[in-house]
């Protein structure tokens, strides 16, 4: 299974947002999607950044509620871990393993192509260990 399977089943939408916007602007629409993270982008769907819960969570407990005035470029992670559509769930379910993070935007051609999170992998996960059980029952009912 790759990420390219993935998206082909999820969709390659992406919610964005401007690095100038504010937090409060990005808080909201945390809010808003019930989403964990934001990819932060150029006009040209270049990856700049990634505003996570975390993110937020550590920028208020340091400014309290002046951090909402913030610029998302003042609070964002800039080295984002990128995936692309040919890595495998295994390989992306290390990066964010060894990375400590649950979303991993997908890039081609270096713009931004999709995201996938933590519960995408291991539905995908779930999803093949089921089907390789039922192979194997199957197998052994005709032996």
């Amino acid at each position: 299974m790759t990420v390219k399977a993935i998206l082909e089943a999820k969709g390659h939408a992406v919610v964005t947002l401007g690095p100038n916007a504010t937090l409060a602007e990005a808080v909201g629409l945390l809010a808003e999607r019930r989403i964990g993270a934001l990819v932060i982008t150029n006009g040209d769907r270049k990856i700049v950044g990634i505003l996570s819960e975390r993110d937020v969570v550590r920028v208020i407990a340091k400014e309290g509620s002046a951090a909402l005035d913030l610029p998302v470029r003042a609070v964002m992670t800039p080295k984002v871990k990128i995936c692309n559509a040919s890595h495998t769930v295994n390989e992306v379910m290390e990066i964010m393993t060894n990375g400590r993070f649950r979303h991993l935007p997908v890039e081609k051609d270096g713009l931004l192509d999709g995201i996938i999170s933590i519960g995408d992998v291991v539905k995908r996960r779930i999803e093949t260990v089921e089907r390789e059980a039922e192979q194997i029952k199957a197998y052994i009912a005709t032996a």
